[in-house]
């Protein structure tokens, strides 16, 4: 079991929290991101779970690549150019990859800084709620590097206005949380003593619903992002078909 992700489930909503506040919760460790696969892994063959929070302890949501590695050239920054692709490729890049199959959906409760690989973990998820007290950077170019975790993916596919993404990216600048929900980046910026009970009060919300229709209408969202109109409505077509069928909609229709 991880000790850097806290697996916490209430009914349908499992609250994961990164557990390295001393570090800012930096990702750095093959552990860090094994325990964030382990975690997707086990949400999705739970077919009780309907929503997934995602918050760090301490004052930070989640600091990025760690700094003083990145310096001494250890843990994900260790080695030849050969060896960082496949240090990055097998490491860091499973965690978007594992969160974005995840079925059901996703809340970022910011709770603090989320800068580099951090903010773009924040993307990773389907909605963000920030605190007051969050900021947002994604400040790859400060450090003469990229995003190499799929932020230059991400970060588009989260604001509306394209020309904002790229001003982040390309400066590098931090924000605040007032500005991130001017960006459009989270959808709504609350006190920090209220921002897990705002979590959890949306995911409940989301969790009334039954759980078949929310995997496949996150499904079928994830698969709108890129393909064209006529094999969606093919693809929602044949989903329809399923949830015409299941229990869940009949109880719902004799309730009526």
């Amino acid at each position: 079991m991880s000790t850097f992700i806290e697996y916490s489930q209430q009914g349908a909503v499992v609250t994961l929290t990164m557990q390295a506040p001393e570090q800012h919760n930096a990702l750095t460790s093959r552990e860090q991101f094994d325990a964030f696969v382990g975690a997707c892994n086990r949400i999705n063959r739970d077919p009780e779970v309907k929503v997934v929070i995602l918050t760090g302890a301490g004052k930070s949501f989640c600091a990025g690549g760690n700094v003083k590695d990145m310096k001494a050239r250890a843990g994900l920054f260790q080695g030849d150019p050969y060896q960082l692709r496949q240090g990055y490729r097998h490491g860091i890049q499973q965690i978007p990859l594992a969160i974005y199959h995840l079925e059901v959906p996703t809340i970022a409760a910011v709770n603090g800084a989320a800068i580099g690989a951090g903010c773009d973990l924040a993307l990773m998820c389907d909605i963000r709620i920030a605190s007051t007290r969050a900021r947002f950077a994604e400040s790859f170019v400060k450090l003469g590097i990229i995003p190499g975790d799929g932020g230059a993916w991400l970060l588009p596919r989260a604001l509306d206005n394209l020309s904002k993404a790229y001003e982040l990216a390309f400066t590098g600048e931090t924000i605040d949380a007032p500005q991130a929900l001017e960006y459009g980046l989270v959808s709504r910026v609350v006190e920090p003593e209220e921002l897990l009970a705002s979590a959890e009060e949306l995911a409940q919300k989301i969790a009334a619903n039954p759980g078949h229709a929310l995997r496949l209408t996150k499904k079928l969202l994830r698969e709108s992002q890129h393909v064209r109109l006529e094999p969606l409505l093919e693809l929602s077509a044949a989903y329809q078909a399923l949830a015409h069928h299941t229990e869940a909609h009949e109880a719902i229709l004799q309730s009526l």
